[in-house]
């Protein structure tokens, strides 16, 4: 069976309700399966006049209109729920298809083309149950078929289950980052208690703080160097024609990710205009913020930077070392709630599109005693190997993924072979 969803005269806007059950749209299939994020739903009493489109545990739902290549298994735990206006609904039945294969060879690249080259409309690509019932796909024996999305099946969860303890580390780091600067650490290796011990603390600009801690502004933080806080160069400083195909680098937003810095480099200029541009030379473990893009994104420039440049669509600040860890600065920049709330003083409309020089440097950090401090941004950065480490397994689980589903999907490499070779 394929059909279409309901139209607009079978389903209107005033009947969806907070509650009830699921009616799933294009949207809601973004990534191979069904995310009830933000589902619409309706009273079940509507539901019942929809019943032929109720959804069955081995549907595929389509999306018809837009991004076409969206398209989801439904999960027997789905059952009952209603294939939503804008979405095309394919029931295998008793056909030789696999619901679970299908859904997998509809997102190989090869399809896609194929559902490019013959979708209809100008403005907004659209497909329907003709276009849909003559496409042609590889069509392996129906247990082949089980077997092939049953093995991809099984590489989804561990990629799942590893961004799930990904979630759960930041969430960890998030509420680990607040009591960590606001608590401290004794000498025990204990967070400090401020209901038990309250004359351990006092009252700051940051809220309630360690007796030994101060809060002061990260213009009070940098190093004594000329200058300690730039962003640039500007206008006829650096001409568009004076940039060369290799050289000295200059790191934009582009290098800049959260507590990561990508050394990935696609603009240089000449040793002789690096000399020239001498200060806007990046030093290693200064600290970057975008001020374009995603603004307010922070990373800490690592120690084998060599010679670099930064640009006008970062700030790059050196923090004295001895004063502060940059390491512990930049986590605050990316996630301290204290820190956020101050730079959304800049914000216009709720949107931040630059942070203005006297809004970073009247930013006031926690300053924990120097050995406190160490414990502190050893604590956060073996936090963040942590996750790092999870998600460069989440990558490679995906490499691997990819080159299976080309294999398996393509026929190059048949199942059964990939399995009695796994036995």
């Amino acid at each position: 069976m394929l059909q279409t969803g309901p139209f607009g005269s079978q389903l209107h806007a005033y009947e969806y309700t907070d509650n009830g059950i699921p009616v799933v749209m294009p949207q809601d299939i973004p990534d191979g399966v069904i995310d009830v994020t933000s589902v619409a739903r309706v009273a079940e009493q509507t539901a019942q006049g929809l019943v032929r489109h109720r959804l069955q545990a081995g549907d595929v739902v389509f999306s018809r209109r837009g991004d076409l290549s969206r398209c989801a298994l439904v999960e027997a735990s789905q059952t009952g729920w209603l294939c939503g206006t804008g979405c095309l609904l394919l029931r295998p039945g008793r056909s030789p298809m696999s619901g679970a294969f299908v859904s997998r060879i509809y997102r190989h690249h090869a399809i896609q083309s194929r559902i490019a080259g013959v979708a209809v409309g100008t403005t907004m690509a659209n497909l329907n149950t003709g276009i849909l019932a003559r496409l042609e796909i590889p069509s392996p024996p129906l247990p082949e078929q089980r077997q092939i999305a049953a093995v991809l099946d099984t590489i989804d969860d561990a990629i799942r289950k590893t961004e799930q303890i990904i979630a759960k580390l930041k969430l960890v780091k998030q509420g680990l980052l607040r009591d960590l600067l606001t608590r401290g650490i004794d000498d025990n290796g204990e967070l400090r208690d401020p209901e038990r011990n309250p004359e351990q603390f006092k009252d700051s600009p940051l809220g309630r703080i360690p007796r030994e801690w101060s809060a002061e502004p990260i213009a009070s933080l940098l190093a004594a160097v000329d200058p300690p806080m730039r962003s640039g160069p500007f206008g006829s400083a650096l001409l568009k024609s004076e940039l060369v195909p290799a050289g000295i680098p200059l790191l934009g937003i582009d290098n800049v990710h959260a507590e990561r810095f990508e050394a990935t480099y696609a603009r240089f200029v000449t040793p002789k205009k690096a000399k020239e541009l001498a200060r806007y030379a990046v030093r290693p473990a200064d600290v970057m913020i975008t001020i374009m893009g995603t603004v307010g994104r922070c990373c800490v420039v690592p120690h084998d930077i060599g010679s670099a440049l930064s640009t006008k669509h970062v700030w790059t600040l050196t923090f004295d070392a001895a004063r502060y860890a940059p390491d512990l600065a930049c986590v605050q920049i990316n996630q301290a709630p204290w820190v956020l709330r101050h730079f959304a003083r800049d914000e216009q409309g709720g949107i931040m599109s630059a942070i203005r020089s006297e809004t970073l440097r009247t930013t006031l950090l926690p300053v924990p005693p120097p050995s406190e401090m160490q414990v502190i941004t050893d604590v956060l950065l073996e936090l963040n190997s942590r996750i790092a480490a999870e998600a460069d397994l989440v990558e490679k689980r995906k490499l691997q993924k990819a080159g299976l589903m080309e294999d398996l999907l393509t026929g190059r490499v048949r199942v059964t072979n990939l399995l009695e070779g796994a036995g």
